[in-house]
């Protein structure tokens, strides 16, 4: 079973400022749709037989698409579409919109969006929401690493600081996205600690000479089992993304090689069980 933990739900570019959209051409070195076509996602799924879906929360960055879009879009395809609600805690009423997510949308998790919005994750604003995750298992996917807006601060994202969070939280089930790149190391040494923690490979795959020195931390590390496959649609495809990993499992350097093996139970992951999301 192929399971995309990460992936967007952008109906319309109304959902973002002009600004955003200008400076999102930098996430891939030239223009961008972020317009997301589903058609076009399964079409290029590679296998992919379940995702998780969400939009975005952070009004400084220009970003803000309604949970209720997300839900309505999981709703039209249950058997495929695992729908996430974003919060941004730097605006009033977040609470209320966390608990409307899950109780009246029926939304499975959350999604947070640190730098882009401008808060710390481990903030203790923000224990109401890791306490009401860990109480109603919802699990927390947060963008972690780098980022293309210039508004957004980087050390909002640094992995260290979901460290703080799994001490005093520890039953939540977090996803690092994107590995926390440029910072892997750290988000590789977070993840090996707590039990709950995970990191996903999302829109990496485009950055091959990164990813392969990524995945030999991984694999020195001793974490594989702790990664989990995701694309980051519309930035890029779940087909890509399987395609270039196994590229990888071909290289030899110096001696140096990663698990093939591994690779392949990486794609083939079903993580929902431990997410509780089954």
């Amino acid at each position: 079973m192929i399971t995309d933990v990460h992936a967007h739900w952008f109906r319309s570019s109304e959902w973002f400022t002009p600004d955003f959209l200008a400076q999102a051409q930098r996430a891939r070195g030239g223009e961008v749709d972020l317009v997301t076509h589903y058609d076009e996602y399964w079409a290029a799924s590679g296998g992919c037989e379940r995702v998780i879906v969400f939009g975005g929360k952070a009004r400084r960055a220009g970003l803000w698409v309604p949970d209720r879009e997300v839900a309505d879009f999981a709703q039209s395809d249950p058997t495929r579409v695992i729908g996430f609600m974003s919060i941004d805690p730097t605006q009033e009423g977040w609470q209320e919109e966390m608990r409307f997510g899950r109780e009246v949308l029926g939304l499975r998790g959350i999604k947070l969006m640190p730098m882009y919005a401008g808060f710390y994750p481990n903030d203790r604003v923000l224990d109401p929401l890791w306490s009401y995750a860990q109480e109603h298992g919802l699990p927390v996917l947060l963008h972690t690493g780098t980022t293309f807006i210039s508004q957004a601060p980087l050390d909002c994202t640094l992995p260290r600081h979901i460290d703080d969070v799994a001490i005093r939280f520890p039953e939540v089930r977090i996803i690092m996205a994107h590995l926390g790149h440029p910072y892997e190391g750290e988000c590789i040494v977070v993840i090996r600690k707590h039990p709950h923690v995970y990191a996903d490979i999302s829109a990496l795959h485009y950055r091959p000479w990164q990813l392969y020195h990524s995945l030999m931390l991984v694999q020195d590390y001793g974490v594989w089992d702790k990664i989990l496959l995701g694309s980051d649609f519309p930035f890029t495809t779940i087909e890509a993304t399987i395609r270039d990993l196994r590229k990888l499992a071909e290289v030899q350097m110096g001696g140096f090689s990663l698990s093939r093996e591994r690779i392949e139970r990486l794609i083939h992951c079903n993580p929902l069980p431990e997410l509780g999301l089954s």
